[in-house]
């Protein structure tokens, strides 16, 4: 079966996380709970459809005796939306690629509204079927039919870097961009026994150019300007998929670090940060390619990826001491 994404809600409180079933979970805030790698395949979402497939799915619909008590969040569909849009891109697809035949709720899948008859008609019932499932068949209580047209406009509307238009969800207010997280102040820290230029955010966390991780720790990379993605080669890494993992609230353009491969899980993500004065040394260089680690070209701009240096530790293993905060050596590297 073709690879195939799958829009789910999970008829709970917007505060349940489980892993087993989705891929990834929405709270009812937003917040992403990535909870196993898109490469893999999970036995539960979309009945004879989890082969070659992504589960994501809002935590929502858990009202009784009335499921919309607990209904979609603006916030949720707009991250759901974002992370659809976010693999679709990953796997190279344009914004013409999303079809019902790639993208679709479960309500569609169980109606086998994308002409693959694969099982009986599980769907709602004004679709003609049992009514067992009819996620995202609508966006709102008694609102119209057509909820995965709606998704698939907006996960369009996310691969072409547009913001997809507001209200459409039944909200009367539109939402607004975060701002940017603050930076306070420049400084450095030791890691492996060397000097590590870092910056402090406003919450007192350091971030680090992962340029200069990487190169730190021997650890070889690739950076893919189309995926905003860093690909990196180690084969002794496993994703924690942590619960505070950055997020599109942060307000700066993220970039993913993962290991080597089309479709490879996906480690941490970071940062996007414009650097005038790189930008200024490359053209006087008459370097164009852009080929550092994190180097991204749009338009005039130029930006380098940052990711949490604690994070980053933890992710490769790398030992960590505190007071002063420094890394040791990658433990079993």
């Amino acid at each position: 079966m073709a690879a195939t994404i799958y829009l789910h809600w999970s008829a709970t409180p917007y505060t349940w996380v489980r892993s087993g079933a989705y891929h990834t979970i929405v709270a009812g805030d937003g917040h992403l709970h990535r909870l196993h790698s898109y490469t893999i395949d999970l036995n539960a979402h979309t009945w004879r459809r989890n082969s070659n497939a992504v589960a994501i799915s809002c935590a929502c619909m858990g009202g009784v005796p009335d499921p919309w008590t607990i209904p979609p969040t603006d916030a949720q569909i707009e991250a759901m939306c974002r992370e659809a849009a976010a693999v679709a891109r990953s796997w190279g697809w344009s914004a013409d690629d999303i079809t019902i035949q790639r993208v679709m709720t479960h309500a569609e899948a169980a109606s086998n509204r994308d002409g693959r008859i694969l099982h009986d008609n599980y769907g709602p019932v004004a679709w003609g079927g049992s009514g067992e499932r009819w996620d995202f068949m609508q966006l709102r209580k008694g609102g119209p039919d057509d909820g995965g047209a709606v998704l698939r406009q907006k996960i369009r509307a996310y691969l072409r870097g547009e913001a997809p238009a507001s209200g459409s969800t039944g909200s009367s207010s539109g939402s607004m961009a975060p701002a940017p997280l603050a930076f306070r102040r420049r400084s450095t820290m030791t890691a492996r026994s060397r000097q590590l230029a870092v910056e402090i955010d406003i919450h007192g966390t350091s971030w680090a150019l992962a340029a200069d991780l990487l190169s730190l720790y021997d650890i070889p990379y690739e950076w893919n300007p189309l995926q905003r993605r860093l690909l990196i080669g180690s084969n002794d890494v496993a994703p924690f998929y942590r619960d505070d993992a950055v997020q599109e609230s942060i307000g700066h353009p993220l970039f993913e670090m993962a290991l080597q491969g089309g479709s490879a899980p996906v480690i941490l993500r970071g940062i996007l940060r414009p650097d005038a004065a790189a930008a200024a040394a490359r053209d006087a260089a008459g370097d164009a390619a852009g080929d550092a680690a994190g180097d991204a070209t749009s338009g005039a701009a130029f930006s380098r990826a940052w990711c949490r240096v604690l994070e980053f530790a933890e992710e490769f293993g790398i030992s960590v001491t505190y007071q002063p905060f420094a890394l040791g050596e990658r433990r079993g590297g």
